[in-house]
């Protein structure tokens, strides 16, 4: 389940938009949002520390550990709770919106009385934000955007959420006497990037001790129906669990029925139907006869429907019935195909790890090879400048030293690499000779999103076109809920990337995980390589790693489409981009 790290987290950053809609200091308000990510990105547990302990955090002073221990001693804080009583609930319901910032929202509220996403939406149709200062078509274009991104999210969270729930869950229920196979389905086992509700499958001849389990568990909130096959509770957290329950040689059917998606579905019973059959839940039958033919592997159930077993992560009806007819599935990346991370930041900007610590967890992952790419000195609250880069560049080459010399085949190459930022006019931080320094580059937008359509393209196409710049990093900038991608021509941006030899990332975060599948289909037809990085800022982040593939196998991709499951020899052959000097 979510840790104590992940609700303080929130609060704090809650308190830090707080301090910015009443007008508070601007200062004040980026330590709170500094705290919130420090704590929510510290490999401890925040419950089981003191408040020597808590200030151990990096960013975290004797005022905020106080509010820390506060909290956790009542579950509130009244710094927030004051500073919330200020606030017109209208206002607080305004900033859920993606792309309206707390002083737009106070305005809307102050100026027009707006108080809910309705009421701004109608006033946006007639027109009426027009007279206030700021509020202009695109502003307008730009909320809308914002609030179609709100309601289409709905009560769904991103899949780290889900997925902390659904293994919890399944990790108490296999431990039930009787319980012979237990796992989540559903768009979780699809990996999808935002989950509505979770699913869990057991397999058991007796489902009472699987459904009393079930119900008792410590963070059920409400049981919101329950029965001999299914059970649906609701967490403390607000997240809907469904449990089913089938007989263990129904397994195989209930599985590849439950996964779904319902799309998938409707196409394979459709090939059962053609067969004469009948496929449900509790198997595959023999329409005529009622004889149940197979159920109890999903292996034997795409079988007998005269294909190969398809991964959940395919399963979205985007022509993998067409390929598996065929025999032309592609061969999946998986996680183990990894060698290594190309994009990962430490305590020297806005890391909260050192260069030893993020090294260590590297190596211990198995990683044949690593980059460390903190940010360039145009990202200014950084506190990037040469000297500090060419410092961290002689540590990092003795680390290499040191882990590079650790068996032949065991020992981790680090490379020296560094995130610049993508300016307006598509130019970077530093000039060639300098940048001709770093083992690699990765280049991202971090400001001036609303560009025009035209000039955002012609941003990336420069960045792409510098024979410096390796991979683009989180490429459509989005923020999964909160902030949209830009609006540029990805056609040619992918096509400047194929033509250029500039990968693409997919950022393994939950809330980015950008490139989406959609956007991976459509680069890879470009014939564009990518790269899966975690872009961790902490060493819990490397974790998310398994996010990136499996956004990554939705796609389709293959191990030759990403870099870096290359031997290092590709690899920097790919880094040198050309370049014969």
């Amino acid at each position: 389940m979510a840790r104590a790290n992940d609700e303080v987290a929130a609060l704090f950053a809650e308190y830090a938009d707080l301090i910015s809609i009443t007008g508070g200091d601007a200062f004040k308000a980026r330590v709170y949002e500094k705290a919130a990510r420090s704590i929510g990105g510290y490999h401890a547990d925040v419950s089981t520390l003191d408040a020597k302990g808590l200030k151990e955090i990096p960013n975290v002073g004797k005022s905020i550990a106080e509010k820390v221990v506060e909290y956790l001693r009542t579950g509130r804080v009244s710094a927030v709770e004051e500073l919330r009583a200020k606030i017109p609930a209208g206002v607080r319901r305004l900033t859920a919106i993606p792309t309206l910032g707390p002083k737009k929202a106070l305005a809307l509220y102050e100026e027009l009385g707006i108080s809910s996403v309705e009421e701004l939406t109608d006033a946006i149709h007639e027109e009426r934000l027009r007279d206030l200062k700021g509020f202009g078509p695109r502003t307008e274009e730009r909320i809308l955007h914002g609030i179609a991104l709100l309601q289409s999210s709905g009560d769904r969270v991103l899949i780290d959420a889900a997925m902390d729930v659904a293994e919890g869950v399944v990790e108490e229920l296999s431990r039930v006497t009787g319980c012979r196979r237990c796992t989540y389905a559903g768009s979780l086992r699809r990996l999808r990037e935002t989950i509505g509700d979770v699913d869990i499958l057991t397999a058991a001849e007796d489902s009472g001790p699987l459904m009393r389990t079930f119900t008792e568990l410590p963070y059920v909130m409400e049981v919101i129906a329950q029965g001999t096959t299914k059970t649906s509770i609701r967490t403390t957290k607000g997240l809907a669990v469904d449990l089913r329950v089938v007989p263990p040689d129904s397994w195989g059917a209930a599985l590849q029925y439950f996964t779904g998606s319902k799309a998938h579905n409707i196409r394979t019973r459709e090939l059962a139907v053609h067969q004469g059959l009948k496929l449900s839940e509790y198997g595959l039958f023999d329409v005529e006869s009622g004889e149940k033919i197979v159920s109890e592997t999903e292996e034997d159930v795409y079988a007998r429907l005269g294909l190969p077993w398809i991964p959940p992560t395919l399963r979205e009806d985007r022509g993998e019935i067409e390929a598996g007819l065929k025999g032309e599935l592609p061969d999946l990346i998986e996680e183990s195909d990894i060698r290594g991370d190309l994009h990962t930041h430490t305590d020297l900007t806005d890391g909260l790890a050192p260069l030893e610590e993020m090294v260590a967890a590297a190596a211990e992952r198995g990683h044949a090879y690593y980059a460390i790419t903190d940010h360039a000195p145009n990202l200014y609250m950084q506190r990037m400048t040469d000297e500090r880069m060419l410092a961290q560049r002689e540590r990092v080459r003795e680390l290499d030293g040191e882990y590079g010399r650790r068996g032949k085949r065991r020992g981790m190459r680090l490379l020296h690499g560094v995130e610049l930022n993508i300016d307006p006019d598509g130019g970077v931080d530093w000039p060639d000779d300098f940048l001709a320094g770093f083992d690699l580059c990765v280049a991202s937008v971090h400001s001036h999103f609303n560009q025009e359509r035209e000039a955002l393209t012609r941003r990336f196409v420069r960045a792409c076109e510098n024979p410096y710049i390796n991979i683009i990093g989180h490429p459509t900038t989005r923020i999964i809920g909160k902030r949209p991608g830009i609006d540029a021509d990805l056609d040619a941006v992918f096509a400047a990337c194929a033509r250029t030899g500039t990968a693409l990332e997919i950022n393994s975060h939950p809330d980015r995980l950008d490139l989406s599948d959609e956007h991976i289909l459509w680069a890879k037809r470009h014939g564009v390589k990518f790269a899966i990085d975690t872009d961790a800022h902490s060493v819990l982040h490397l974790a998310h790693l398994r996010y990136g593939v499996g956004t990554a196998q939705r796609g389709w991709l293959t191990k030759d489409d990403v870099i870096n499951t290359w031997p290092q020899a590709r690899l920097q052959r790919f880094l040198r981009k050309g370049r014969t000097a």
